[in-house]
């Protein structure tokens, strides 16, 4: 794969080859969009999720199985191998396992819960159902890692290249609804908030349809299989303070910024950290806290670790949509976001 591909979210054919695939995490935007692109190639799809799923559980059967039109809907716990088992693969054969399990906050509790055990109890019941491939969603930031989610992330990816099946692991960068939640505040003629001057980190954000067309992707592209994929969105990388300055001219408005220095955070960290020896509640605010430092001073870019530099050029990119493309819906409210847990405002 060339740093350049723009393919993937080109209208695809059907698949060569229709495969049964399993999904997990199918009721989230990535992976309803996984499901779509899943079931339009003509694979026979099964999303396994909880009975009361989406962000607070707001979504109920009926409406899960509604958001995932296509795809034959079972409903269990996905961090309970014996559902897993029983309701989920149910004794069936599969030929590949898609996941888009991610935890809600990176929290290191919920971390290794789910981005590192419930995915490593899904490898161990796939493999025994016969899946032969599976694709994990996982995710860029955990080329340098130094968060509790990233290091849970990086160890189950090393469980799945070991564990016998071929693989697609895919790191993708930035997603767009984790840079939107400035859109309403902008509108409403606050300034747009960056840390430092706004140029401190870049990205090449993709849109959940792009990602999901280069996730169902990897199952019929062999050059995708046993390898690290990262990936971004098409066009150059940008900045926060060229996301701001394109809101604002899409708005036509002068551009307006609050500059946070990035120091505010370390402070607030080191209050949280030492709090929370006493306090358990402020301990895991604290490593919220450590989360939006990284996201605030590390791009979202392929990382040259020879420099320890990240690197837009050698970052690959796929699909059509641009974040400037998502914005412009925002405003003429075409789109509404649908951020979920990835508020950064």
């Amino acid at each position: 794969m060339t740093p350049t591909d723009t393919t993937a979210s080109v209208e695809q054919p059907r698949s060569p080859r229709p495969r049964r695939v399993i999904v997990l995490g199918a009721t989230g935007t990535i992976g309803r969009a996984t499901v779509r692109a899943l079931v339009r190639r003509g694979h026979e799809v099964v999303c396994f999720v909880r009975p009361r799923a989406g962000v607070g559980g707001t979504l109920a059967p009926e409406q899960s199985t509604r958001l995932l039109a296509g795809a034959t809907v079972r409903f269990g716990e996905v961090q309970d191998p014996a559902s897993l088992r029983h309701a989920g693969f149910r004794g069936e054969r599969f030929d590949a396992l898609v996941s888009c399990l991610a935890s809600r906050t990176g929290a290191p509790r919920d971390a290794w819960a789910i981005d590192h055990r419930a995915n490593v109890q899904a490898f161990e019941a796939a493999h025994d159902a016969g899946v032969s491939h599976a694709v994990l969603l996982s995710a860029i930031c955990v080329q340098k890692p130094l968060l509790a989610f990233q290091h849970a992330k990086l160890a189950c990816e090393k469980v799945l290249a070991e564990s016998g099946m071929n693989y697609s692991i895919v790191r993708p960068t930035a997603f767009f609804k984790s840079l939107s939640g400035q859109v309403e505040r902008v509108k409403q003629g606050k300034p747009f908030v960056v840390f430092g001057d706004g140029t401190l980190t870049a990205c090449k954000p993709i849109s959940d349809d792009d990602l999901a067309d280069y996730i169902a992707d990897c199952l019929d592209d062999e050059s995708r299989r046993n390898r690290v994929l990262p990936i971004g969105g098409p066009g150059n990388a940008i900045t926060p303070r060229q996301q701001g300055e394109h809101l604002f001219a899409l708005l036509g408005r002068a551009p307006r910024f609050k500059h946070v220095p990035v120091a505010l955070l370390d402070g607030i960290i080191g209050v949280l950290s030492t709090v929370g020896h006493m306090v358990p509640a402020l301990a895991a605010k604290a490593e919220l806290a450590r989360i939006g430092r990284y996201y605030a001073t590390e791009s979202m870019l392929v990382l040259d670790h020879a420099t320890g530099r990240y690197d837009p050029d050698a970052t690959p990119s796929a699909g059509r949509q641009t974040l400037f493309d998502f914005y412009a819906s925002l405003v003429n409210g075409a789109a509404a976001p649908e951020r979920g847990d990835h508020a950064v405002f």
